[in-house]
């Protein structure tokens, strides 16, 4: 069954990897932006909005990389529980857990895009200096949250399919084992 899931698996990884590209560029646009806001002011002149610039790219870049740190194990995750219980106590605990997160990730997607929806009718615009319409930042907001949202129902599929999750590595674990 596996591999009859195989174009799927490859889609759903490269678009958590484009997530992650998505959330590094980002953060490479902040770097820029605070490097003009920096050079606009050593020339005396003024960079209206930079800030505000850089805040929705952190918005975007952190809801981008959702989806991606969760395939990498870079979320925190209560182990020491979930060491202690038996493989199928565990795996009906960790059912449990990818159930309510994926429950509550769809809850956010659907306010996510309904609060974008009404900036976008209202015309909706942002209270600093650059008068942004709201809903453009918004949308990097949107689309990580679904692509989130999306992992975990992938991670809880696979898991009650195959009776493993598809994280990577857990970290806390591989530190305590000496090699990161």
């Amino acid at each position: 069954m596996s591999s009859s899931l195989g174009p799927i698996r490859t889609f759903l990884d490269r678009l958590y990897t484009a997530g992650g590209v998505l959330a590094a560029l980002f953060l490479i646009a902040i770097l820029f932006l605070i490097l003009l806001q920096m050079l606009a002011r050593w020339t005396g002149e003024v960079f209206p909005g930079a800030p505000d610039y850089a805040g929705y790219s952190m918005a975007a870049a952190s809801f981008f990389a959702f989806a991606h740190a969760l395939n990498r194990g870079a979320h925190i995750r209560v182990s020491i529980l979930l060491n202690a219980l038996g493989p199928g106590a565990r795996r009906i605990v960790e059912i449990w857990c990818f159930l309510i997160g994926t429950g509550l990730a769809w809850y956010f997607v659907w306010f996510a895009v309904k609060t974008t929806y009404w900036s976008y009718t209202f015309n909706d615009i942002s209270q600093g200096q650059d008068a942004t319409p709201i809903w453009i930042p918004q949308m990097g907001m949107v689309l990580g949250s679904i692509l989130f949202a999306i992992a975990l129902l992938d991670h809880l599929i696979h898991l009650v399919l195959f009776g493993e999750h598809r994280i990577e590595a857990e970290k806390v674990r591989d530190a305590s084992e000496g090699h990161v």
